[in-house]
């Protein structure tokens, strides 16, 4: 004889333990309209700002007279403080150095970083567990501003593009990030391809960098930001106004130490306001990153998780 199955749940008492613990429990219907708040109050908070940039830069200088300043609502729209710019001149030059910087400067940084993570993560190579706690003390400990521009310029590099580049080449932290999802590659696969013949490089050329895009895509993107957005090291280095990137002029526009070359003459003859040139060199430096960040989200998660868990 059998024993009639149990479908019916057992009672449980006031003092016997929630069936799972209460952050696994489902919200209700306060903590669905309190998330969905705090959310809402996040997503204005980065965005309106952004669109009064936007909308002040295509702004006439008759509303942005008479709306006393920043302008919400878009009135009279007109993109001649973008024809200005890119028309030749201060910011048409520094946003071509600060492509030219950010594109050398992540390549020449990926692959420092690549061949540097590779050569860590194998528990076989000279000096493995030296160099790594070398790297991780310069993640606590820093030279300072004045023993690194002393070494610059020693070296020569000041007033040359070198020193927007090499000072900042590379970061330990996303070594290590490499260094933890090249761990997790199959060693089966390594070993195979060695008995195959393959090289380091060609192992990490042809197996260990296709099964690691998540990562790599990631951190190019933090390289491509870091040197992109970099202002500190040609404020210090260089010397010559044509040399300066795109994210110190706008400094310098935001400071309104002055208007860059080629548009004082159209800001003083009354076609365009000085604000609006703020925000529309505001503008060109915020868009590469907008553009580029949608492409990237995907490989966040995977990316950073799975390279930051194992080490």
């Amino acid at each position: 004889m059998t024993r009639a199955t149990e479908t019916t749940p057992r009672p449980t008492s006031w003092w016997a333990a929630p069936a799972r613990p209460v952050w696994e429990e489902p919200p209700g219907r306060t903590g669905l309209a309190a998330k969905g708040a705090v959310l809402v109050l996040a997503c204005l908070a980065v965005l309106v700002p952004l669109w009064i940039v936007v909308v002040t830069s295509l702004s006439s200088k008759k509303t942005i007279t008479e709306t006393g300043g920043l302008v919400v609502v878009p009135r009279d729209i007109t993109f001649i403080a973008y024809q200005e710019l890119l028309s030749g001149g201060q910011v048409t030059r520094a946003a071509v150095v600060s492509v030219l910087v950010t594109v050398t400067g992540t390549l020449f940084s990926m692959a420092v970083s690549i061949l540097g993570a590779y050569g860590l993560s194998r528990p076989g190579s000279v000096g493995h567990r030296f160099i790594l706690l070398t790297l991780m003390a310069t993640m606590f400990f820093g030279a300072g501003l004045i023993p690194t521009y002393l070494l610059v310029q020693t070296l020569g590099l000041t007033d040359s593009y070198l020193a927007l580049i090499l000072p900042s080449a590379v970061s330990v932290f996303n070594i290590l990030v490499l260094r933890g999802f090249f761990m997790n590659v199959s060693q089966e696969l390594v070993d195979s391809a060695r008995i195959d013949g393959a090289g380091d490089l060609r192992i990490l050329w042809q197996i260990v960098m296709p099964l690691s895009r998540a990562v790599i895509a990631v951190i190019t993107l933090f390289y491509a930001v870091g040197y992109w957005s970099a202002w500190f090291n040609a404020s210090i280095y260089l010397s010559d106004q044509n040399m300066m990137p795109l994210q110190n002029v706008l400094i310098q526009l935001a400071q309104k130490q002055e208007i860059p070359v080629g548009l004082g003459q159209a800001v003083r003859a009354g076609n365009l306001s000085g604000l609006a040139v703020q925000m529309a060199v505001m503008v060109l430096a915020l868009l590469p990153v907008a553009v580029l960040s949608p492409f990237v989200q995907k490989h966040f998660k995977k990316g950073m998780l799975t390279g930051a868990v194992k080490g």
